[in-house]
Parts: structure tokens; sequence; C-alpha cells
């Protein structure tokens, strides 16, 4: 029997068990064969402190510092490397960009302002009458998923810690003060159980017969694409349109592109949508010189939230020992040692790390836009009665509605003629959504993953 059992072995249930590990006996339950198979292992790689709601940019910037220079042992080579990002603004959003640029330097005080010119000094293919201003936040960085991950793995394994995969719950219960977990891979027993499931957290609750948080997956589409002939585009920064209606980065000599999306999706194993792929290839044209002929590669992953896009971070106030580590919303490698220190301190009833405390993380009690929820019961029952009611209701009626209109087709073999629509939508020119949704029916009936196309799984470079 270990002290702590944890649900899911991504970044964040690694992360808060590298940690944890040095204050009593964990194991990690996973139910994947691969440890990092779905949310982590499909990220867009980039550290940036100017991102995401103000709990996410704290717990950002304490991560920081972990990356840069992380224990010995834990990594071979560096985790962090030169990226930058740019963000652009269209001649509509001037009071937008002012807003972002003003609160982006609280976390990121590199962030500056930049002319035209040098955007395009930075990135030679945007269209220059576009564009009325743009700013660069120098220090963002590409991270290296998979060796984070792995030196978070690899520590707690040093550290006495047990980490089990194919191991899905089939039941779970409490009793006689111990969290008691039933898996293929055997049964298994803990005074505290931390639910780090991602997007299936509230799946998991719900097993426990714990009161759900309303968490919602949504997915986010990426693909890859070659660049031009004879352009070198592997110093460009990521580039992105302050609306988030896109974004482009260098990746492993091609270049990665995402409509930046965010829709509601039932858990599951996320595959891309065609319509997504095309609607973005058709912003990146409009907003630049490129021409996107070909898809090399593409894949899904689930960015699951709350209501306030808060981090819930704590023991549940009606479930002893029973442990919530969710809606991370896509930022959990950029926030993975931040959170699994916060984690670690409230799972073992310790203080938060003060350098979390200065950048304004906190035990509950305060304004959620302030500070993370950090694990006192009466803050995470705030939030519940915050949005938790009314969430419950809908929520339960979004996934209704979600399984009734969000199913993925079965598997088809028309993939060739989907790429060849998607091959049109590029060569026309088409930049309308409305247009794009319209043929995003044919490009949908053939299924995911169908021959002709290559659909990957982001592992981290």
């Amino acid at each position: 029997m270990s002290e702590f059992l944890i649900l899911g072995g991504g970044m964040a249930g690694a992360s808060a068990g590298f940690f944890i590990a040095d204050h009593g006996s964990v194991t990690i339950l996973e139910k994947e064969d691969a440890l990092g198979y779905h949310s982590t292992g499909r990220s867009a790689a980039l550290f940036t402190e100017n991102y995401g709601s103000p709990p996410i940019r704290a717990l950002s910037v304490g991560t920081r510092p972990f990356l840069e220079a992380p224990p010995a042992g834990f990594t071979d080579h560096k985790l962090l490397g030169p990226r930058g990002v740019m963000m652009l603004a269209l001649p509509s959003e001037e009071a937008a960009f002012a807003a972002a640029l003003a609160e982006g330097r609280k976390t990121a005080p590199e962030l500056r302002e930049i002319g035209i010119d040098e955007a395009l000094q930075l990135c030679p293919v945007l269209r220059r009458d576009r564009f009325a201003r743009a700013m660069v936040e120098p220090t963002a960085m590409d991270m290296d998923v998979h060796a984070i991950h792995q030196g978070f793995l690899r520590g707690l394994r040093a550290k006495g810690g047990k980490i089990v995969t194919g191991a899905p719950t089939d039941a779970l219960g409490y009793r006689d003060g111990l969290w008691h977990v039933r898996t293929p891979a055997g049964d298994f027993a803990a005074r505290v159980l931390i639910n780090a499931g991602g997007a299936w957290a509230d799946e998991i609750a719900d097993l426990a017969g714990v009161r759900k948080i309303g968490l919602v997956p949504k997915r986010r589409t990426a693909f890859t694409f070659d660049p031009p002939s004879g352009i070198d585009a592997a110093a460009w920064p990521l580039t992105a349109d302050l609306g988030e209606s896109f974004y482009f980065k260098p990746e492993a000599g091609r270049i990665l592109a995402s409509p930046a999306d965010e829709t509601p999706m039932p858990p599951c194993d996320i595959q891309p949508d065609e319509i997504d792929i095309a609607t973005a290839a058709a912003r990146v044209e409009e907003a630049t010189t490129l021409t996107i002929r070909r898809i090399t590669h593409k894949w899904a992953g689930l960015r699951s939230f709350v209501a306030d896009k808060t981090p819930v971070v704590g023991f549940d106030p009606a479930a002893p020992g029973f442990f919530w580590l969710a809606g991370q919303g896509g930022y959990g490698i950029q926030t993975s040692a931040g959170m699994g220190r916060l984690a670690c301190a409230l799972a073992t009833s310790a203080e938060v790390p003060a350098d979390l405390v200065t950048l304004g993380v906190r035990k509950g009690g305060g304004d959620p836009n302030e500070g993370v929820d950090a694990g006192q019961s009466e803050e995470i029952e705030t939030r519940r009665e915050q949005h938790g009611a009314g969430d419950e209701e809908p929520g339960r009626g979004g996934e209704e509605a979600l399984r009734r209109g969000a199913r993925l087709a079965g598997e088809g073999g028309e993939g060739e003629q989907r790429q060849g629509v998607i091959d049109r939508v590029l060569r026309t020119g088409r930049h309308q959504r409305e247009a794009a949704r319209l043929l995003g029916e044919k490009m949908c009936r053939g299924g995911a993953g169908g021959d002709g196309e290559k659909t990957v799984h982001r592992r981290g470079e």
C-alpha cells in the first residue's frame, strides 16, 4: 500500500508525484499503456509567461527556474531553447493591444512593442498591410516536453515511487480510511487519492461518488506543412494574432500551425477535424504570403477547463482524502514544476512555497482571478457555489449534446479524397469559415485516421 495514489501519469500526475515522493510513498496508475499519451504528448511545446489567466501566468513564472536549472539527474541536456513569441494586432484592435501589452508586462517584463518593419525582419512572410501593431516576448522558449515528462518520472522512480501502466480504474471506493482502486493491473489502496485524470477527471470523481467540478475538455488542433523552398524559418518566433484565431511556429524543419480552437468535446482519444485544419490554413495564408499545398502531419489534443479557467488543486471538502489536480487547460507543461510543488504542499499539509506566495499563489479564500484554487476545502466549495451548481445541470445537458453532436466518424478509407478537398480549399484561397464548414461535411465522412492521411500523436521532441 502507498500513502499516495495518483490517477493519471501525464505531466500533472508525474510532476506532483515527483515532489510528493519526498514526503511519502507514491504510486501512479495510468490507464493507457503509454505515459503522456493524451494532452502531454500533443503539446505545441512553448513556454511563455504571457499567456493564460493570472494564476497560470504566476505558476509559469514559478516553473521557469526549475526548467532552466533542473536538479541533478533530471536530464542530460537543456529543457528550454530560444524561440520568442510575436503577437500581431489588426487596426481595429488598438485598445485590446494596449491592454494586452500592459497586462503581459506584469509577468513578462521583457515584453515590448515593435514596429511592423521589425516584425517583418523576425518573420518575413507577414503581409505588411494587414497588421497595425506588434509585440514580442523574446524570453518565450521552446520546451522539450518529452525530456521534462521523463525527468519527473525518472526522479519519481529514483525516490522509490511506482508507476503502473495499462491500469484504467474499474472501481473506486472509500472505506476504513483508505481509497481503494480496482484495475486490470491489480488492486491498490492509499490514504490520499490524487485525481490527475486530465479530461477524465470528472469521470473519475463520478466513479468515486464525488461531486464533479464542471470540467469541459476542449479540442486543440495542429498540423505541420513544409516551408517554401529556399526559406529558412528555423529562427522565426511563434507568431499569433491578438484575437487568437491562429498561430504558427517552426517545428523540426517544418512549420506547425493551429487555429487555436477550443471546441468542447467529451473525453476521448481525440482526432483532428479537417474543417479546423482547413480553417487554420486559410487564416495563415490570409496573414502571410505562405501557400500551404500539403499537410504533412496532423493531430489534436484536449485542453480541459472549469468555468473560470483556474486550475482546481486541493482536497475535496466532502470526500476525505480525495485530492483534485485538474483543469490545467493546456498549460500543464509550462506550469509543471510550480503546479507540482503546489500540489505537494497541499497534499502533505505543508506551506505553499514562498516563491509561489510572492507570485500571488496561495491557499484559497481570495479572488480566483488573483490566485490559484489551492486546496482549502472552503475555497473549492466557494467555487462550486459560484458556478458549480449552475454548471451541474448545463454540464449534464452539454455532455448529452456533445455525445449527440461531436461523435467521431468511424474509420474510413476516404483519406485521399478528404486530403483532396483540403488541397482545393488551399489552392482556391477560401478564407471564410462558413465556406470551409460546408466543405467540412465532405472531409469528415471518412472518419479520423483513414487511408491516405498522416495523423500523429505528439510525443515531444
